[in-house]
């Protein structure tokens, strides 16, 4: 107190802290901000679940470890990106050469990164446990994430179309959805280093493929390397197929689907013809390029393209993965070996099966085969030209002269027998057998026909159909001849088929008639000369169809005793006398019985076994005058 100032009142004293304590004060956030962050303070501040994060594959790692940056708090601003190449440094180093890691330039986004594939780093899962996104099971959904997102696929170029939904329909797929250990996409194409197909390195490189499917197909793999196929590779022939050239990339299916390139049905044209009929690649390594279509016009072929999944295709005889050329004798189609190969659907095969060429071919094939199949289709073509051609020529003569002179006299409405109940049955039959012959026949030449497919034939059943009519129709040729011979009204109705020279005499009278150069028509007995033509036709047309349909049909037993170049003549034979055949009874017999005028809509005895009595003394003159001049029948 100073002198002269009043004495204070008394109150209470102003208490001052300790030196040490403002010290403490004072000198605290310098000492709080060197302290080092413990991982078990870091759930403090961040949504962290200690215990989650302890059972995920980098729970027992400090925070520290991924983020040395964030070791101190506060933390800085700024920091570092995690680096996974701290602990993973080969993965990263491989990450970095993969296709992936080359996608990740500046400014370019949506590059996967580790986490991309891996997932969130506090919560990722060992690759063992179900949930993570790089298990087994869900890695394919995992990479589908990017290759199947349309807007990815579009800002990084990706040229593969739907990868994802492919493999998924895979036998790979189904595996895996059966919990199996099916293939993968990391399978196939790695992991952390994956590369381009391009890049010799690549797993799915070309010449690596094979490798890469032997992982697990290692019995298949090593027949194929012993293959024409897998040699051609190995010394880097770009051309030569290698696994997904016929199994297909992602989509691979099994052999025994539909939609697999190597189903029954699509090896010949979708897997083996993609090559073998290609004209670039059979110049380039010499090789013939008419396998496929020949193989086509085959039985085998036909059948084939028809939706036979037990005929003989491509890998029936020249193997699968062991393919040899013809000329090893470790080769399935080696001269040696066909007897063998042959007689695995061909019971007792023997040596008559080498004999002549396996894809027979045109006039253009060496051998007597193809010679003869030659022989047979320059004697047939102009025939059936000259034939049918005829027959429409006479058909329009005769059809000019029926409408320009109709008939004059009135119609009486009577009717006459001119077939019997056993002849009208005989027609049923045979009209019956033939038109199955001919819809079963030609539905296996020309299989892709819009006619065929509406048919819904199989091969198995239309073989049988064609077979059982084939039968029907010899079995009633036989029953014809018989009666024909042993019976009193078949004698008498053979003998009036018989030709005689009247019939060229009343031909050329009733075509000089339909010609205006004859005043009244020849007078016709019983059988007409153009009924006569085509009832000898028929019956010449059945015996050379019912030998060579037995010889075809029965050719196990055939090549026993002919070589297989035979056979090809007669299947040459059978095919153009089906169309000679085919074809008469559309313009000729189809004429005389339907369209001509007179008799149209048809000639309805097959049915009713009657005709009109106008009918008979018109176009039978000779027979109605011998039978009923004198006393017309009754009427009914």
């Amino acid at each position: 107190m100073k002198p002269g100032e009043p004495a204070s009142r008394p109150g209470p004293q102003t208490r001052r802290p300790p030196i040490p304590a403002l010290l403490v004060i004072l000198l605290l956030p310098p000492l709080l901000s060197a302290a080092p962050a413990r991982s078990d303070g870091c759930a403090d501040c961040h949504d962290l679940d200690p215990q989650a994060f302890a059972a995920t594959v980098h729970g027992a790692i400090e925070c520290a470890a991924c983020h040395p940056d964030q070791d101190v708090v506060p933390h800085p601003e700024e920091s570092r990106r995690v680096d996974c190449g701290a602990c993973h440094d080969g993965e990263v180093r491989e990450y970095a050469d993969s296709v992936h890691g080359r996608t990740r330039e500046p400014g370019k986004e949506g590059a996967p990164d580790c986490f991309s594939c891996h997932g969130e780093v506090h919560r990722q899962r060992p690759r063992s446990d179900p949930a993570s996104p790089i298990h087994h099971a869900r890695l394919a959904e995992t990479c589908g994430g990017c290759h199947a997102n349309p807007e990815v696929v579009r800002r990084f170029g990706i040229h593969f179309a739907r990868p994802l939904e492919a493999y998924r329909a895979s036998v790979h797929a189904e595996a895996v959805r059966r919990g199996g250990d099916g293939a993968t996409c990391s399978d196939c194409h790695g992991d952390h280093a994956i590369l381009p197909g391009s890049d010799p390195r690549s797993r799915v490189f070309r010449t690596r493929v094979p490798e890469t499917c032997g992982a697990c197909h290692a019995n298949i793999a090593s027949v194929y390397r012993g293959s024409v196929h897998g040699r051609a590779a190995a010394e880097g022939v770009s051309e030569a197929p290698v696994c997904t050239d016929c199994h297909g990339e992602h989509r691979i299916l099994s052999p025994r689907e539909r939609g697999s390139p190597v189903y029954a049905t699509n090896i010949p044209r979708m897997t083996c013809g993609r090559c073998h009929a290609d004209l670039r690649l059979a110049e380039r390594f010499d090789l013939p390029a008419d396998r496929l279509p020949l193989y086509e016009e085959s039985y085998h072929g036909l059948a084939n393209r028809l939706g036979s999944v037990v005929v003989a295709n491509c890998s029936s005889c020249h193997g699968v993965h062991d393919i040899l050329p013809s000329s090893d004798p470790g080769s399935a189609v080696h001269p040696v070996n066909l007897p063998s190969t042959c007689g695995r659907c061909h019971p007792g095969a023997g040596e008559n099966f080498a004999r002549g060429r396996i894809h027979a071919g045109g006039e253009e094939a060496a051998g007597p085969g193809g010679f003869w199949v030659s022989v047979v289709r320059r004697i047939y073509l102009p025939l059936i030209g000259i034939l049918i051609g005829g027959m429409c020529l006479h058909n329009a003569v005769d059809f000019w002269r029926r409408v320009r002179t109709p008939p004059d006299h009135p119609r009486s409405g009577r009717r006459v027998v001119r077939l019997s109940l056993e002849q009208r049955l005989q027609h049923v039959l045979l009209l019956l057998s033939f038109v199955t012959l001919v819809a079963t026949g030609f539905a296996l030449k020309y299989p892709e026909a819009w006619w065929v497919r509406r048919l819904h034939l199989g091969e198995g059943l239309r073989g049988t159909l064609h077979r059982t009519a084939g039968a029907i129709l010899v079995l009633l040729a036989l029953y014809h001849a018989a009666s024909g011979v042993l019976t009193r009204r078949g004698r008498r109705e053979l003998g009036a088929l018989l030709p005689r020279r009247r019939d060229l005499e009343n031909a050329l009278g009733q075509i000089a008639f339909n010609l205006g150069r004859r005043a009244a028509p020849p007078r016709h007995g019983r059988f007409r000369y153009e009924e006569k033509l085509e009832y000898w036709a028929l019956a010449w047309g059945t015996l050379i169809m019912a030998a060579t349909g037995a010889l075809l049909w029965f050719e196990n037993l055939a090549l026993r005793f002919l070589p297989k170049w035979a056979l090809d003549v007669v299947a040459a034979v059978h095919l153009y006398e089906a169309w000679l055949a085919t074809l008469a009874i559309l313009v000729w017999h189809l004429y005389f019985v339907i369209f001509r005028p007179g008799v149209y809509p048809m000639n309805w005895s097959w049915l009713t076994g009657r005709v009109p009595e106008e009918y008979l003394r018109e176009e039978h003159r000779l027979e109605w005058e011998q039978e009923f001049g004198r006393f017309p029948p009754a009427s009914g």
